[in-house]
Protein backbone atom coordinates (compact mmCIF):
# COMPACT_ATOMS: atom_id res chain seq x y z
CA UNK A 1 0.00 0.00 0.00
CA UNK A 2 2.90 2.16 0.24
CA UNK A 3 3.53 2.14 -3.07
CA UNK A 4 -0.11 3.17 -3.74
CA UNK A 5 0.15 6.42 -1.30
CA UNK A 6 2.88 7.50 -3.33
CA UNK A 7 1.31 7.58 -6.27
CA UNK A 8 -1.04 9.45 -4.60
CA UNK A 9 0.96 11.96 -3.75
CA UNK A 10 2.25 12.64 -7.43
CA UNK A 11 -0.65 12.14 -9.10
CA UNK A 12 -3.82 13.68 -7.29
CA UNK A 13 -5.92 12.91 -10.27
CA UNK A 14 -5.63 9.56 -10.20
CA UNK A 15 -8.51 7.11 -8.76
CA UNK A 16 -7.83 4.18 -6.46
CA UNK A 17 -8.74 1.76 -8.94
CA UNK A 18 -6.18 3.72 -11.70
CA UNK A 19 -3.54 2.74 -8.43
CA UNK A 20 -4.96 -0.40 -8.12
CA UNK A 21 -3.84 -1.45 -11.41
CA UNK A 22 -0.60 0.11 -11.53
CA UNK A 23 0.47 -2.28 -8.59
CA UNK A 24 -0.64 -5.44 -10.35
CA UNK A 25 1.47 -4.45 -13.45
CA UNK A 26 4.79 -3.89 -11.79
CA UNK A 27 4.06 -6.73 -9.53
CA UNK A 28 3.75 -9.94 -11.87
CA UNK A 29 4.59 -8.04 -14.86
CA UNK A 30 1.69 -8.87 -17.01
CA UNK A 31 1.44 -7.51 -20.62
CA UNK A 32 -1.51 -7.26 -22.71
CA UNK A 33 -3.24 -5.75 -25.68
CA UNK A 34 -4.24 -2.31 -24.98
CA UNK A 35 -8.05 -1.88 -24.91
CA UNK A 36 -9.83 0.74 -26.87
CA UNK A 37 -10.42 3.42 -23.50
CA UNK A 38 -13.37 3.33 -22.22
CA UNK A 39 -15.12 5.59 -19.68
CA UNK A 40 -15.68 3.51 -16.58
CA UNK A 41 -11.81 1.96 -16.28
CA UNK A 42 -8.89 3.76 -18.94
CA UNK A 43 -6.63 0.95 -19.87
CA UNK A 44 -4.04 0.21 -17.21
CA UNK A 45 -0.19 0.83 -18.15
CA UNK A 46 1.88 -2.27 -19.19
CA UNK A 47 4.97 -3.39 -17.06
CA UNK A 48 6.68 -4.74 -20.00
CA UNK A 49 6.89 -4.66 -23.80
CA UNK A 50 6.42 -4.73 -26.59
CA UNK A 51 2.85 -6.22 -27.17
CA UNK A 52 1.59 -7.05 -30.67
CA UNK A 53 -2.01 -8.02 -31.13
CA UNK A 54 -5.26 -6.74 -32.73
CA UNK A 55 -6.28 -3.65 -31.04
CA UNK A 56 -9.62 -4.58 -29.80
CA UNK A 57 -8.74 -7.62 -28.64
CA UNK A 58 -9.00 -8.30 -24.42
CA UNK A 59 -6.85 -11.27 -25.18
CA UNK A 60 -4.19 -10.92 -22.01
CA UNK A 61 -0.44 -12.76 -22.14
CA UNK A 62 1.11 -13.61 -18.98
CA UNK A 63 4.63 -13.21 -19.13
CA UNK A 64 6.93 -16.41 -19.33
CA UNK A 65 9.39 -14.34 -17.38
CA UNK A 66 10.15 -16.95 -14.24
CA UNK A 67 11.75 -14.26 -12.03
CA UNK A 68 7.97 -12.40 -11.94
CA UNK A 69 6.38 -13.02 -8.64
CA UNK A 70 3.24 -14.37 -8.18
CA UNK A 71 0.11 -12.06 -7.20
CA UNK A 72 -0.46 -11.49 -3.56
CA UNK A 73 -3.71 -11.97 -1.80
CA UNK A 74 -4.52 -8.68 -1.00
CA UNK A 75 -3.88 -7.84 -4.75
CA UNK A 76 -5.75 -10.52 -6.06
CA UNK A 77 -8.39 -9.26 -3.95
CA UNK A 78 -8.51 -5.66 -5.31
CA UNK A 79 -8.08 -7.02 -8.79
CA UNK A 80 -11.52 -9.53 -8.53
CA UNK A 81 -13.22 -6.75 -6.99
CA UNK A 82 -12.75 -4.19 -10.41
CA UNK A 83 -15.41 -3.79 -12.30
CA UNK A 84 -16.08 -6.03 -15.29
CA UNK A 85 -13.11 -8.53 -13.16
CA UNK A 86 -14.02 -12.02 -11.39
CA UNK A 87 -16.31 -12.05 -8.82
CA UNK A 88 -18.18 -9.36 -10.61
CA UNK A 89 -21.23 -9.97 -12.33
CA UNK A 90 -21.15 -10.92 -16.05
CA UNK A 91 -17.10 -11.09 -14.70
CA UNK A 92 -14.80 -14.22 -15.87
CA UNK A 93 -14.10 -17.25 -14.73
CA UNK A 94 -11.45 -17.27 -11.78
CA UNK A 95 -8.13 -15.86 -12.53
CA UNK A 96 -4.95 -18.41 -12.67
CA UNK A 97 -1.52 -17.25 -11.78
CA UNK A 98 1.52 -16.61 -13.81
CA UNK A 99 3.73 -18.97 -15.21
CA UNK A 100 6.63 -19.95 -13.89
CA UNK A 101 9.98 -21.15 -16.29
CA UNK A 102 8.22 -24.61 -16.12
CA UNK A 103 5.60 -23.69 -17.88
CA UNK A 104 7.53 -22.48 -20.92
CA UNK A 105 7.49 -25.44 -22.84
CA UNK A 106 3.92 -25.48 -22.05
CA UNK A 107 2.71 -22.01 -23.34
CA UNK A 108 4.88 -22.60 -26.58
CA UNK A 109 2.60 -25.92 -27.05
CA UNK A 110 -0.15 -23.33 -26.75
CA UNK A 111 0.63 -21.76 -29.33
CA UNK A 112 2.45 -18.82 -28.22
CA UNK A 113 5.46 -18.56 -30.96
CA UNK A 114 8.33 -16.24 -31.42
CA UNK A 115 7.62 -14.46 -34.40
CA UNK A 116 10.61 -11.81 -35.47
CA UNK A 117 11.14 -11.56 -32.19
CA UNK A 118 7.54 -10.60 -30.73
CA UNK A 119 5.58 -13.78 -29.28
CA UNK A 120 1.66 -13.69 -30.00
CA UNK A 121 -0.61 -15.77 -28.41
CA UNK A 122 -3.30 -18.41 -29.34
CA UNK A 123 -5.55 -16.55 -31.92
CA UNK A 124 -3.14 -14.11 -32.81
CA UNK A 125 -0.14 -13.15 -35.00
CA UNK A 126 0.05 -12.81 -38.90
CA UNK A 127 -3.27 -13.91 -40.73
CA UNK A 128 -5.05 -14.07 -37.85
CA UNK A 129 -8.64 -13.07 -37.48
CA UNK A 130 -9.58 -10.26 -34.63
CA UNK A 131 -12.87 -10.07 -33.11
CA UNK A 132 -14.40 -6.81 -34.74
CA UNK A 133 -16.41 -5.91 -31.80
CA UNK A 134 -16.92 -6.14 -28.20
CA UNK A 135 -19.90 -9.08 -28.78
CA UNK A 136 -17.58 -10.95 -30.54
CA UNK A 137 -14.64 -10.61 -28.08
CA UNK A 138 -16.92 -12.24 -25.14
CA UNK A 139 -18.03 -14.91 -27.40
CA UNK A 140 -14.54 -16.03 -27.42
CA UNK A 141 -12.75 -15.28 -24.31
CA UNK A 142 -15.52 -15.24 -22.40
CA UNK A 143 -19.34 -13.29 -21.46
CA UNK A 144 -17.79 -10.80 -19.63
CA UNK A 145 -14.47 -8.27 -19.97
CA UNK A 146 -11.61 -8.79 -18.28
CA UNK A 147 -9.89 -5.61 -16.63
CA UNK A 148 -6.68 -7.58 -15.64
CA UNK A 149 -4.23 -10.13 -16.83
CA UNK A 150 -5.63 -13.37 -16.67
CA UNK A 151 -7.55 -15.50 -18.96
CA UNK A 152 -10.45 -17.56 -17.53
CA UNK A 153 -10.52 -20.84 -17.34
CA UNK A 154 -12.65 -21.59 -20.09
CA UNK A 155 -9.84 -20.50 -22.19
CA UNK A 156 -7.74 -23.91 -24.10
CA UNK A 157 -5.18 -25.29 -21.48
CA UNK A 158 -1.51 -23.74 -22.60
CA UNK A 159 -0.71 -27.42 -23.49
CA UNK A 160 -3.40 -27.88 -25.59
CA UNK A 161 -3.49 -27.11 -29.57
CA UNK A 162 -4.69 -23.99 -31.23
CA UNK A 163 -8.48 -24.41 -32.44
CA UNK A 164 -8.95 -24.27 -36.09
CA UNK A 165 -10.98 -21.53 -37.06
CA UNK A 166 -12.25 -23.24 -40.50
CA UNK A 167 -12.02 -26.44 -39.45
CA UNK A 168 -12.51 -28.97 -42.24
CA UNK A 169 -12.69 -32.69 -42.99
CA UNK A 170 -9.37 -34.41 -43.61
CA UNK A 171 -8.72 -35.85 -47.15
CA UNK A 172 -7.98 -39.22 -45.65
CA UNK A 173 -11.07 -39.66 -43.33
CA UNK A 174 -13.50 -42.03 -44.82
CA UNK A 175 -17.02 -40.75 -45.03
CA UNK A 176 -18.73 -42.60 -42.25
CA UNK A 177 -21.47 -44.89 -42.61
CA UNK A 178 -24.89 -44.02 -44.50
CA UNK A 179 -23.32 -40.54 -45.72
CA UNK A 180 -20.32 -38.99 -47.75
CA UNK A 181 -18.03 -35.62 -47.74
CA UNK A 182 -19.12 -32.96 -49.96
CA UNK A 183 -17.55 -29.59 -50.48
CA UNK A 184 -19.20 -26.47 -50.61
CA UNK A 185 -18.84 -23.29 -53.01
CA UNK A 186 -16.96 -21.22 -50.06
CA UNK A 187 -14.52 -24.68 -49.86
CA UNK A 188 -15.61 -25.82 -46.72
CA UNK A 189 -16.63 -29.74 -46.34
CA UNK A 190 -19.39 -30.84 -44.82
CA UNK A 191 -20.85 -34.49 -43.79
CA UNK A 192 -24.03 -35.05 -45.73
CA UNK A 193 -26.00 -37.87 -44.02
CA UNK A 194 -27.56 -40.49 -46.03
CA UNK A 195 -29.54 -43.25 -45.82
CA UNK A 196 -28.36 -46.06 -43.35
CA UNK A 197 -25.80 -48.94 -45.21
CA UNK A 198 -25.52 -52.43 -43.98
CA UNK A 199 -22.37 -54.49 -43.85
CA UNK A 200 -22.13 -56.98 -46.73
CA UNK A 201 -20.23 -59.65 -47.46
CA UNK A 202 -19.07 -58.69 -50.91
CA UNK A 203 -17.18 -55.78 -49.14
CA UNK A 204 -14.96 -58.11 -47.89
CA UNK A 205 -11.53 -58.81 -49.78
CA UNK A 206 -10.13 -62.05 -50.56
CA UNK A 207 -7.08 -62.94 -51.37
CA UNK A 208 -7.38 -65.57 -54.44
CA UNK A 209 -4.41 -68.26 -54.95
CA UNK A 210 -2.78 -67.72 -58.64
CA UNK A 211 -3.85 -70.15 -60.99
CA UNK A 212 -0.91 -72.61 -61.67
CA UNK A 213 0.28 -72.97 -65.08
CA UNK A 214 -1.47 -75.63 -67.07
CA UNK A 215 2.05 -77.01 -69.47
CA UNK A 216 5.38 -76.01 -71.69
CA UNK A 217 8.45 -74.35 -69.95
CA UNK A 218 6.40 -72.44 -67.63
CA UNK A 219 5.28 -75.37 -66.07
CA UNK A 220 8.83 -76.98 -65.70
CA UNK A 221 9.50 -73.68 -64.04
CA UNK A 222 6.96 -73.30 -62.19
CA UNK A 223 7.66 -77.05 -60.45
CA UNK A 224 11.57 -76.86 -60.66
CA UNK A 225 10.61 -73.71 -58.14
CA UNK A 226 8.46 -75.69 -55.81
CA UNK A 227 6.00 -73.40 -56.48
CA UNK A 228 6.77 -70.42 -55.90
CA UNK A 229 7.80 -68.90 -59.46
CA UNK A 230 4.60 -68.55 -61.23
CA UNK A 231 4.92 -67.32 -64.61
CA UNK A 232 1.16 -67.44 -65.57
CA UNK A 233 -0.78 -68.86 -68.61
CA UNK A 234 0.74 -68.13 -72.17
CA UNK A 235 -1.26 -66.26 -74.84
CA UNK A 236 -2.15 -70.30 -76.10
CA UNK A 237 -3.88 -71.14 -72.92
CA UNK A 238 -5.43 -67.85 -72.64
CA UNK A 239 -6.87 -68.11 -76.06
CA UNK A 240 -7.96 -71.80 -75.37
CA UNK A 241 -9.37 -70.71 -72.08
CA UNK A 242 -11.66 -68.30 -74.46
CA UNK A 243 -12.54 -71.34 -76.86
CA UNK A 244 -13.88 -72.94 -73.75
CA UNK A 245 -15.67 -70.31 -72.52
CA UNK A 246 -17.80 -70.06 -75.94
CA UNK A 247 -18.75 -73.94 -76.05
CA UNK A 248 -19.48 -73.89 -72.78
CA UNK A 249 -22.46 -71.11 -73.20
CA UNK A 250 -25.89 -72.08 -71.82
CA UNK A 251 -28.25 -73.43 -74.66
CA UNK A 252 -31.98 -71.95 -74.77
CA UNK A 253 -33.82 -75.31 -74.81
CA UNK A 254 -32.18 -77.56 -77.34
CA UNK A 255 -29.88 -77.15 -80.30
CA UNK A 256 -29.90 -78.99 -83.28
CA UNK A 257 -27.13 -79.27 -86.01
CA UNK A 258 -27.43 -81.18 -89.37
CA UNK A 259 -24.16 -82.64 -90.62
CA UNK A 260 -24.71 -83.39 -94.35
CA UNK A 261 -22.88 -83.83 -97.33
CA UNK A 262 -23.62 -84.96 -101.23
CA UNK A 263 -20.37 -86.76 -101.50
CA UNK A 264 -19.56 -89.84 -99.61
CA UNK A 265 -16.06 -90.23 -98.43
CA UNK A 266 -15.47 -86.64 -97.70
CA UNK A 267 -15.01 -87.64 -93.42
CA UNK A 268 -19.06 -86.72 -92.70
CA UNK A 269 -19.72 -89.26 -89.99
CA UNK A 270 -15.86 -89.00 -88.50
CA UNK A 271 -16.47 -84.81 -88.38
CA UNK A 272 -19.66 -85.89 -86.42
CA UNK A 273 -18.12 -87.78 -84.06
CA UNK A 274 -15.28 -84.75 -83.36
CA UNK A 275 -17.47 -82.18 -82.72
CA UNK A 276 -20.12 -84.14 -81.23
CA UNK A 277 -17.73 -85.80 -78.80
CA UNK A 278 -15.81 -81.73 -78.05
CA UNK A 279 -19.08 -80.61 -76.99
CA UNK A 280 -19.98 -83.49 -74.75
CA UNK A 281 -16.36 -83.54 -73.46
CA UNK A 282 -16.20 -79.86 -72.72
CA UNK A 283 -19.69 -79.08 -71.51
CA UNK A 284 -21.46 -80.47 -69.08
CA UNK A 285 -24.98 -81.62 -70.55
CA UNK A 286 -26.09 -84.13 -72.43
CA UNK A 287 -24.64 -84.44 -76.53
CA UNK A 288 -26.47 -87.21 -78.59
CA UNK A 289 -25.29 -87.98 -82.05
CA UNK A 290 -28.56 -89.56 -84.55
CA UNK A 291 -28.09 -91.60 -87.47
CA UNK A 292 -30.05 -90.65 -90.14
CA UNK A 293 -27.89 -92.33 -92.88
CA UNK A 294 -30.89 -94.71 -94.87
CA UNK A 295 -27.92 -96.80 -96.22
CA UNK A 296 -26.32 -98.59 -93.35
CA UNK A 297 -25.03 -95.77 -91.58
CA UNK A 298 -21.55 -96.48 -89.21
CA UNK A 299 -22.10 -93.80 -86.81
CA UNK A 300 -22.36 -96.50 -84.83
CA UNK A 301 -19.13 -97.88 -84.98
CA UNK A 302 -17.71 -95.36 -83.78
CA UNK A 303 -18.11 -95.78 -80.28
CA UNK A 304 -18.19 -98.63 -78.15
CA UNK A 305 -22.02 -100.86 -78.38
CA UNK A 306 -23.50 -100.54 -75.52
CA UNK A 307 -26.86 -101.71 -77.16
CA UNK A 308 -28.18 -103.02 -80.13
CA UNK A 309 -31.17 -100.71 -79.91
CA UNK A 310 -31.32 -98.21 -82.86
CA UNK A 311 -33.86 -95.34 -84.40
CA UNK A 312 -36.76 -98.00 -84.82
CA UNK A 313 -36.66 -99.08 -81.28
CA UNK A 314 -36.15 -96.06 -80.11
CA UNK A 315 -39.78 -95.49 -81.79
CA UNK A 316 -41.69 -98.44 -80.72
CA UNK A 317 -40.59 -97.42 -77.37
CA UNK A 318 -43.97 -96.57 -75.25
CA UNK A 319 -42.75 -96.12 -72.17
CA UNK A 320 -40.32 -93.49 -72.45
CA UNK A 321 -40.84 -91.21 -69.44
CA UNK A 322 -37.41 -90.64 -67.72
CA UNK A 323 -33.77 -89.87 -69.62
CA UNK A 324 -33.18 -93.71 -68.13
CA UNK A 325 -35.71 -95.03 -70.61
CA UNK A 326 -33.89 -93.28 -73.42
CA UNK A 327 -30.85 -94.03 -72.35
CA UNK A 328 -31.10 -97.85 -72.72
CA UNK A 329 -31.51 -96.91 -76.29
CA UNK A 330 -28.29 -95.14 -77.00
CA UNK A 331 -24.65 -96.01 -76.79
CA UNK A 332 -21.87 -93.88 -75.01
CA UNK A 333 -18.59 -92.99 -76.35
CA UNK A 334 -15.29 -92.49 -73.69
CA UNK A 335 -16.08 -88.45 -74.21
CA UNK A 336 -20.00 -88.69 -72.78
CA UNK A 337 -21.53 -88.56 -76.15
CA UNK A 338 -24.19 -90.60 -76.35
CA UNK A 339 -24.68 -92.18 -80.14
CA UNK A 340 -28.15 -93.36 -81.30
CA UNK A 341 -27.39 -95.66 -83.78
CA UNK A 342 -29.58 -96.22 -87.36
CA UNK A 343 -31.22 -99.31 -88.88
CA UNK A 344 -28.57 -101.92 -90.19
CA UNK A 345 -31.26 -103.28 -92.35
CA UNK A 346 -31.51 -101.15 -95.62
CA UNK A 347 -34.38 -102.47 -97.19
CA UNK A 348 -36.22 -101.19 -93.86
CA UNK A 349 -34.64 -98.17 -93.32
CA UNK A 350 -35.88 -96.29 -96.17
CA UNK A 351 -39.26 -96.21 -94.37
CA UNK A 352 -37.51 -94.10 -92.36
CA UNK A 353 -39.79 -90.75 -92.96
CA UNK A 354 -39.79 -87.40 -92.05
CA UNK A 355 -42.74 -87.44 -89.49
CA UNK A 356 -41.02 -90.48 -87.92
CA UNK A 357 -37.67 -88.00 -87.80
CA UNK A 358 -39.91 -85.89 -86.02
CA UNK A 359 -41.06 -87.65 -83.35
CA UNK A 360 -37.43 -89.33 -82.42
CA UNK A 361 -36.09 -85.28 -82.07
CA UNK A 362 -39.40 -84.03 -80.08
CA UNK A 363 -38.56 -87.69 -77.73
CA UNK A 364 -34.53 -86.06 -77.12
CA UNK A 365 -35.19 -83.06 -76.90
CA UNK A 366 -36.83 -83.29 -73.40
CA UNK A 367 -33.58 -84.92 -72.10
CA UNK A 368 -30.48 -83.56 -74.49
CA UNK A 369 -29.46 -79.86 -74.92
CA UNK A 370 -27.58 -80.24 -77.91
CA UNK A 371 -28.75 -82.54 -80.55
CA UNK A 372 -26.31 -83.55 -83.66
CA UNK A 373 -27.64 -85.66 -87.06
CA UNK A 374 -25.65 -87.43 -88.90
CA UNK A 375 -27.52 -87.03 -92.53
CA UNK A 376 -27.13 -89.46 -95.35
CA UNK A 377 -25.63 -88.62 -98.49
CA UNK A 378 -29.07 -87.84 -100.90
CA UNK A 379 -30.57 -84.70 -99.94
CA UNK A 380 -33.73 -85.97 -101.62
CA UNK A 381 -34.71 -89.36 -99.25
CA UNK A 382 -37.87 -89.42 -96.88
CA UNK A 383 -36.34 -88.16 -93.74
CA UNK A 384 -34.00 -85.54 -95.01
CA UNK A 385 -36.92 -82.60 -95.48
CA UNK A 386 -37.73 -83.19 -91.70
CA UNK A 387 -34.46 -83.02 -90.70
CA UNK A 388 -34.01 -79.76 -92.57
CA UNK A 389 -37.11 -78.46 -91.23
CA UNK A 390 -36.17 -78.70 -87.28
CA UNK A 391 -32.14 -78.18 -87.56
CA UNK A 392 -31.14 -74.51 -86.62
CA UNK A 393 -27.43 -74.60 -88.00
CA UNK A 394 -26.11 -76.85 -90.72
CA UNK A 395 -22.53 -78.02 -90.96
CA UNK A 396 -21.26 -78.88 -94.50
CA UNK A 397 -18.36 -81.06 -95.01
CA UNK A 398 -15.76 -80.88 -98.02
CA UNK A 399 -12.64 -82.20 -98.93
CA UNK A 400 -9.59 -80.61 -100.19
CA UNK A 401 -10.11 -81.88 -103.20
CA UNK A 402 -11.88 -80.22 -106.58
CA UNK A 403 -14.79 -82.66 -106.61
CA UNK A 404 -15.28 -82.81 -102.96
CA UNK A 405 -15.52 -78.90 -102.80
CA UNK A 406 -17.59 -79.23 -105.66
CA UNK A 407 -19.69 -81.59 -103.94
CA UNK A 408 -20.32 -78.62 -101.05
CA UNK A 409 -21.22 -76.37 -103.21
CA UNK A 410 -23.78 -78.10 -104.98
CA UNK A 411 -25.17 -78.98 -101.39
CA UNK A 412 -25.23 -75.17 -100.68
CA UNK A 413 -27.21 -74.25 -104.27
CA UNK A 414 -29.80 -77.22 -103.78
CA UNK A 415 -30.11 -75.70 -99.96
CA UNK A 416 -30.84 -72.27 -101.43
CA UNK A 417 -33.54 -73.19 -103.93
CA UNK A 418 -35.10 -75.57 -101.97
CA UNK A 419 -35.89 -72.93 -99.10
CA UNK A 420 -33.06 -73.52 -97.36
CA UNK A 421 -31.12 -70.30 -97.95
CA UNK A 422 -31.32 -69.55 -94.10
CA UNK A 423 -29.45 -72.24 -93.00
CA UNK A 424 -27.06 -71.57 -95.79
CA UNK A 425 -26.15 -68.17 -94.61
CA UNK A 426 -25.56 -69.73 -91.06
CA UNK A 427 -23.29 -72.74 -91.93
CA UNK A 428 -19.98 -73.84 -91.18
CA UNK A 429 -18.20 -75.97 -93.61
CA UNK A 430 -15.57 -77.68 -92.48
CA UNK A 431 -12.46 -79.11 -94.90
CA UNK A 432 -11.14 -82.48 -94.42
CA UNK A 433 -7.72 -82.94 -95.13
CA UNK A 434 -7.15 -86.80 -96.23
CA UNK A 435 -3.79 -87.18 -95.92
CA UNK A 436 -0.83 -85.51 -94.26
CA UNK A 437 0.99 -82.89 -95.86
CA UNK A 438 0.21 -79.84 -97.84
CA UNK A 439 -2.91 -80.04 -100.40
CA UNK A 440 -2.58 -79.88 -103.89
CA UNK A 441 -5.40 -77.32 -104.21
CA UNK A 442 -4.90 -73.85 -102.49
CA UNK A 443 -6.66 -73.61 -98.96
CA UNK A 444 -6.93 -69.99 -98.96
CA UNK A 445 -9.00 -69.96 -102.64
CA UNK A 446 -11.68 -72.34 -101.02
CA UNK A 447 -11.55 -70.36 -97.90
CA UNK A 448 -12.45 -67.41 -99.92
CA UNK A 449 -15.01 -68.97 -101.93
CA UNK A 450 -17.10 -70.60 -99.27
CA UNK A 451 -16.15 -67.77 -97.02
CA UNK A 452 -18.57 -65.78 -99.31
CA UNK A 453 -21.60 -67.81 -98.75
CA UNK A 454 -21.40 -69.18 -94.99
CA UNK A 455 -20.27 -68.16 -91.94
CA UNK A 456 -17.13 -69.60 -90.99
CA UNK A 457 -14.54 -72.01 -92.79
CA UNK A 458 -12.67 -74.81 -90.47
CA UNK A 459 -9.54 -76.86 -92.02
CA UNK A 460 -9.21 -80.51 -89.50
CA UNK A 461 -5.79 -81.91 -90.57
CA UNK A 462 -5.09 -85.40 -91.39
CA UNK A 463 -4.93 -87.32 -87.86
CA UNK A 464 -3.69 -91.29 -88.01
CA UNK A 465 -6.45 -92.15 -85.27
CA UNK A 466 -9.40 -90.38 -87.18
CA UNK A 467 -8.02 -92.19 -90.29
CA UNK A 468 -8.93 -95.92 -88.84
CA UNK A 469 -12.47 -96.05 -89.40
CA UNK A 470 -13.32 -97.46 -86.19
CA UNK A 471 -13.78 -96.08 -82.07
CA UNK A 472 -13.29 -92.54 -81.97
CA UNK A 473 -11.06 -91.53 -78.90
CA UNK A 474 -10.36 -87.53 -78.17
CA UNK A 475 -7.30 -88.52 -75.90
CA UNK A 476 -5.50 -90.28 -78.76
CA UNK A 477 -5.92 -87.50 -81.67
CA UNK A 478 -2.57 -85.41 -82.33
CA UNK A 479 -2.92 -82.04 -80.92
CA UNK A 480 -3.28 -79.85 -84.03
CA UNK A 481 -6.45 -82.09 -84.74
CA UNK A 482 -7.77 -81.62 -80.99
CA UNK A 483 -7.38 -77.85 -81.09
CA UNK A 484 -9.32 -77.58 -84.61
CA UNK A 485 -12.32 -79.68 -83.06
CA UNK A 486 -12.16 -77.05 -80.44
CA UNK A 487 -12.52 -74.11 -82.45
CA UNK A 488 -15.19 -75.95 -84.74
CA UNK A 489 -16.98 -76.44 -81.82
CA UNK A 490 -16.50 -73.10 -79.99
CA UNK A 491 -17.93 -71.94 -83.76
CA UNK A 492 -20.88 -73.19 -84.12
CA UNK A 493 -21.33 -72.42 -80.37
CA UNK A 494 -21.11 -68.80 -81.61
CA UNK A 495 -24.69 -69.61 -82.44
CA UNK A 496 -26.37 -70.67 -79.11
CA UNK A 497 -27.27 -67.09 -77.96
CA UNK A 498 -29.07 -66.45 -81.55
CA UNK A 499 -32.57 -65.33 -81.16
CA UNK A 500 -34.04 -68.08 -82.76
CA UNK A 501 -37.38 -70.42 -82.90
CA UNK A 502 -36.57 -73.63 -80.65
CA UNK A 503 -39.58 -74.92 -80.49
CA UNK A 504 -40.79 -77.82 -82.89
CA UNK A 505 -42.28 -76.81 -86.65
Amino acid sequence: MGSAAAASGGLAARSPVETAGDDLAQTTRISWTPEPVRAQHPAPRTGSGPVVGPAPSPAVRMSTDAAGPQVAEHDRGLIEGLPGGAGMPGGPAPLRPAATGADRGRFAAGGVQPVGGVQYGPGFGPGSTAPQSDSQAGDRFGAGRSGGGYAPDSAPAPNSPAPQSNPQAPADRGAPRGGQWVQGPDGRQAFVPGPPQQPSLDDIPVRRAAKPVGSGWRKAVHHASGGTVNLGMSAEERRLQELVARIRQPVRGDYRIAVLSLKGGVGKTTTTMGLGSTFASIRGDRVIAVDANPDFGTLSQRVPLQTRSTVRDLLLDQHINAYSDVRRHTSQATSRLEVLASERDPAASESFSADEYREVARTLQKFYNIILTDCGTGLMHSAMSGVLDLSHSLVAISSSAIDGARSAAATLDWLSLHGHDHLVRNAVVVINLPRPGSPNVALQSLREYFLSRCRAVHVIPYDAHLSEGAEIDLARLAKPTKRAFVELAATVADDFGRDIHYGMR
